[in-house]
């Protein structure tokens, strides 16, 4: 069974950092090419980021110079670093086995605010 779990979240100051977290089971993650997507309120899924099996890697221009994905394929684990946050960077985030979000977690709620 698939399983993708996110942490993280939570509430930041406008130019603070997160790091959030997606630790994945249910398949083999090492050759999974895998996804950050985000819903803001009232908006639909935004795709973020994508990184390859071989850990290539690309941004929305949204966040491109801002958020970093990685993983660590031994823990199983998906990884979006996220730096310089702003208040339009709130969102519920999730991690994804596909660019538009279909198949994601349950998500964690990130909120920018002062």
């Amino acid at each position: 069974q698939v399983q993708l779990v996110e942490s993280g979240g939570g509430l930041v100051q406008p130019g603070g950092s997160l790091r959030l977290s997606c630790v994945v089971s249910g398949f083999t993650f090492s050759r999974q090419w895998m996804y950050w997507v985000r819903q803001a309120p009232g908006k639909g899924l935004e795709w973020l980021s994508t990184i390859t099996g071989g850990s290539s890697t690309d941004y929305a221009d949204s966040v491109k110079g801002r958020f970093t994905i990685s993983r660590d394929n031994a823990k199983n684990t998906l990884y979006l670093q996220m730096n310089s946050l702003q208040p339009e960077d709130t969102a519920v985030y999730y991690c994804a086995l596909d660019n538009k979000g279909v198949l994601r977690g349950q998500g964690t709620q990130v909120t920018v605010s002062s």
